[in-house]
């Protein structure tokens, strides 16, 4: 079983930045891709980034391409999202993923499906962006 922990959501104005979170429980965190997705309220939780076990990959959605950049430290048992020039269409909860299986492609991940095949979900954490 694996837990996982954001942190680091919270109220920015446009423009500014945060740095988001997410701490693995589990011996085999080196082991998973790693994602975040996000839900906007009366939304579908949709895709925002993903990254592969070694970091060596990484995919984004479109809506945050150049804004936002996934990180992990296989030491630490964690994953982060930097995000950048913030915007108020940006103000949803954010969830940290795990996918158990090797990773599937870039393609696969951008796919609005690709969130059933997370296999273990954090509890989110807000962000709100004001304008």
């Amino acid at each position: 079983q694996v837990q996982l922990v954001e942190s680091g959501g919270g109220l920015v104005q446009a423009g500014g930045s945060l740095r988001l979170s997410c701490a693995a429980s589990g011996r085999t965190f080196s082991s998973y891709t790693m994602g975040w997705f996000r839900q906007a309220p009366g939304k579908e939780r949709e895709f925002v980034a993903a990254i592969s076990w070694s970091g060596s990959i990484t995919v984004y959605a479109d809506s945050v391409k150049g804004r936002f950049t996934i990180s992990r430290d296989n030491a630490k048992n964690t994953v982060y999202l930097q995000m950048n020039s913030l915007k108020p269409e940006d103000t949803a909860v954010y969830y940290c993923a795990a996918d158990t299986k090797p990773w599937r492609g870039s393609y696969y991940y951008t796919r609005p499906s690709s969130l059933y095949g997370m296999d273990y979900w954090g509890k989110g954490t807000l962000v709100t962006v004001s304008s």
